[in-house]
């Protein structure tokens, strides 16, 4: 039950919002709905087209709530309420649900998960690239379990690939790409214990250089992961932090640049002036590693230093897009992650309005003819925001009433556990009396926990282009691959492909379907 204080206050709060004069006439819901009826009817006839290039886009942590969240602020950036705001994503003809648990875990990690949207395989937390065979930590159970991922499907069907990331491009979202490891932690030989180095384990960066060479576009963060430990960091000459971490003396940067051909034009880049003064259509190689560990927030990112997420976007495609057998790419949005694990919904939110802006960069360089589209998440966090704010509060706002157990304020964003929790004097702190609108404001958590935890909800799944209607309801996350190599016409299912000569051609498989189905008056 409501006590009659809240109701009190929630009424007067919400008759003093802003109403945009255009929503109080009902003709502007109307039209509006009549205009999505039409839109939708359209949508019966289905884009059954060989997918050329297919682009994932993977927010890691971008739950449902997050994206909600992220929608509002996109409108509010722009000076308007909110809530009728559409995200990119948003404008994508067909939603589905993804189940995201692991093989061993209800609430999962992100390397069981990416295994699961790359692979086509659903695995246990904390590995990536093997199948749930595979133990954490144990690397004797590795091998014989290794699965593939639709990169490598793409690389093999002769596509250029690519992949983008905010974190760094050996963390777990990125190696399920590349990597067969039984711990999302080995970044380098020297996250590793002896027992698996003697094993013969790879570390994850050695992968990304050895197991498929001739990967067009790596950028992110992980700089360090690549040198000889304590090589003195580019950009960072006195932090020790940023130093090399390799125990075995490698330097895979100098390996990536022999493994090209003499006659390819190849770049490794750190920083953003070189990134956008190169000139993409001479690229045909480029690895660019913009910081030591992960990338910064984007709402603290260096112009300087650091691209933006939409800019590393729009210079992987113009370099892939040169290739005529398509190109496949992962771009993630790795950091909302990271702000919602320390409570930082102001970042976590940043990263999601920059995401969707790099799919907004990506859909003006690519055709919904011959580009498959697929945004998703990974997982979900205890990310939550209510309490009856009105129309056009801001995000990161109060609520509009006063807790009617311990009289104090609270904010409409919360989190189910975190680094939020604060008792001050033995009672919940006034968040009055702090500055809940700065960046690095944590917001109050019900558990207090160091790191605030992902949640076990199914994640939305948007998509359009060739074969988009095959995501449509609710799947297992492991669905996901599957779809977007069908629609390709590469990995192992290819019956449906043989008559797919070139892009934009209708799949056979529907073909033969019409064929069966109806009179040959009706097909000729």
């Amino acid at each position: 039950m409501i006590s009659t204080f809240l109701v009190l206050a929630i009424g007067t709060c919400l008759t003093n919002s802003l109403v945009p004069e255009k929503e109080k006439d009902p003709n502007y819901w109307r039209e509006q709905a009549q205009q999505t009826l039409k839109n939708a009817l359209g949508l019966q006839k289905l884009n059954t087209n060989v997918a050329k290039n297919v682009i994932m886009f993977l927010g890691d942590g971008m739950g449902v709530s997050t994206v909600t969240a992220a929608r509002i602020l996109k409108g509010q950036l722009h000076h308007n309420p909110g809530e009728e705001t559409r995200l990119e994503m948003d404008k994508f003809p067909f939603v589905a649900l993804s189940k995201t648990y692991n093989t061993n875990a209800q609430v999962p990690d992100s390397a069981g998960t990416a295994t699961a949207y790359l692979c086509g395989v659903k695995a246990n937390e904390g590995t990536v690239g093997v199948s749930a065979a595979t133990q954490r930590t144990q690397c004797n159970t590795t091998q014989g379990n290794e699965v593939t991922s639709i990169l490598r499907w793409a690389k093999d069907a002769g596509k250029s690939v690519g992949i983008v990331t905010t974190t760094r491009v050996n963390h777990a979202t990125p190696s399920a790409a590349y990597a067969h490891s039984a711990d999302r932690d080995w970044y380098s030989d020297n996250e590793m214990p002896p027992e698996a180095l003697s094993q013969g384990c790879k570390d994850i960066a050695y992968q990304l250089m050895h197991n498929i060479k001739n990967i067009d576009v790596i950028m992110g963060g992980g700089r360090k992961y690549m040198y000889p430990k304590n090589r003195t960091d580019v950009e960072y000459e006195v932090d020790e932090k940023a130093r090399g971490t390799r125990l075995d003396g490698l330097d895979l940067i100098h390996i990536w640049k022999s493994f090209k051909p003499r006659h390819k034009h190849s770049h490794f880049v750190w920083n953003r002036t070189e990134l956008l003064a190169l000139d993409p259509f001479t690229v045909d190689y480029l690895l660019g590693l913009f910081e030591p560990g992960d990338m910064q927030y984007e709402l603290n990112r260096n112009n300087v230093t650091d691209p933006s997420l939409s800019e590393m976007v729009e210079v992987a495609i113009k370099i892939l897009k040169k290739n005529p057998k398509g190109f496949f790419l992962l771009v993630e949005g790795g950091r909302i992650d990271h702000g919602h694990h320390e409570g930082k919904a102001k970042q976590a939110l940043h990263e999601v309005v920059e995401m969707d802006q790099a799919i907004g960069q990506a859909g003006t360089m690519t055709s919904l003819e011959d580009t498959l589209t697929v945004v998703t998440a990974d997982h979900s966090h205890v990310f939550t925001f209510g309490g009856y704010t009105p129309r056009g509060n801001s995000i990161f706002g109060l609520a509009p009433m006063v807790s009617d157990t311990d009289k104090k304020p609270f904010t409409a964003i919360l989190y189910g556990n975190g680094p939020g929790y604060k008792v001050v004097g033995g009672e919940r702190e006034n968040v009055s009396m702090v500055d809940y609108a700065h960046n690095n404001y944590q917001a109050q958590s019900a558990v207090p926990l160091r790191h605030e935890t992902h949640g076990g909800e199914d994640v939305a799944v948007f998509a359009k282009g060739p074969m988009a209607h095959l995501l449509h309801g609710v799947h297992e996350q492991n669905y996901i691959p599957h779809v977007m190599a069908y629609a390709a016409c590469i990995g192992a299912n290819l019956d449906h492909c043989a008559w797919a000569s070139s892009a934009g051609s209708p799949a056979p498989g529907l073909l033969l379907l019409l064929m069966a189905l109806l009179p040959l008056s009706d097909l000729f």
